[in-house]
């Protein structure tokens, strides 16, 4: 597997922020979001090839028993299905990161972190065309992200810019014809730097209280700041 890097840290988004866990990050992606906060991994993936084995002793070499696979996106690397199972076996928690655009198919997984991709996550003209039109024809797959929902434990995570996001938001989940609870809705504000979080966030939070979803802070910004590796 493509690996662009591993490391132990502290979860900094959604419903298990702050609890200890190893991440495992895939390289390659099937969107180019704009604002994408790890273009190593999807704009320009790099990283080490690396088994299973591998990866798995990686994780044991740490405490705790929560293990995030993320990327990129996670579901489109190769032999990710197995790595799950190897998890899995291994009775590790295991939260999937992704943004929906690849059905589940039985995969290992005990949390699915879905985050499907807004109008605002638009490349733009640094790639052609072609790959714009890609990114938004590819950004949103009802039947996946029904797949998920229908299937495992679920929080959905959406990257917030502006409030007319959220409008975008609300007409997407209406359109799969399930029953959301507002509560399983986690609103984070598009930032890379501690300043523009805390600038969204004052609208944002507001926004939350008014439609019962959660505010999704970015602990990681917090305590770190934009790096790699936290």
């Amino acid at each position: 597997m493509l690996i662009s890097e591993t490391f132990y840290s502290l979860q900094g988004e959604g419903e298990l922020t702050g609890v200890p866990s190893v991440f495992i990050r895939t390289a390659g992606c099937n969107l180019r979001c704009n604002w994408c906060d790890t273009p190593y991994a999807s704009w320009n993936p790099e990283g080490v090839e690396r088994t299973v084995d591998d990866l798995v002793n990686d994780v044991r070499s740490h405490p705790g028993g929560h293990v995030v696979l993320t990327g990129g996106e996670p579901m489109i690397a190769k032999n990710i299905r197995e790595l799950a199972a190897a998890l899995r076996a291994d009775r590790r928690h295991i939260t999937i990161e992704t943004a929906a655009t690849v059905a589940p198919a039985g995969i290992a997984c005990d949390l699915a972190s879905l985050s499907p991709k807004l109008a605002n996550s638009a490349p733009d003209e640094r790639l052609p065309v072609a790959w714009r039109e890609r990114h938004e024809a590819t950004r949103w797959n009802a039947d996946a992200v029904r797949a998920w929902i229908d299937g495992y434990t679920y929080q959905f995570k959406f990257v917030v810019s502006t409030p007319a996001d959220v409008e975008e938001l609300e007409r997407l989940l209406g359109s799969l014809g399930r029953e959301i609870p507002p509560h399983k809705v986690l609103l984070m504000p598009e930032a890379t730097s501690l300043e523009r979080m805390r600038e969204r966030a004052s609208w944002l939070g507001e926004l939350c209280k008014a439609k019962g979803y959660r505010y999704a802070h970015r602990l990681h910004i917090e305590l770190y700041g934009n790096k790699r590796g936290t």
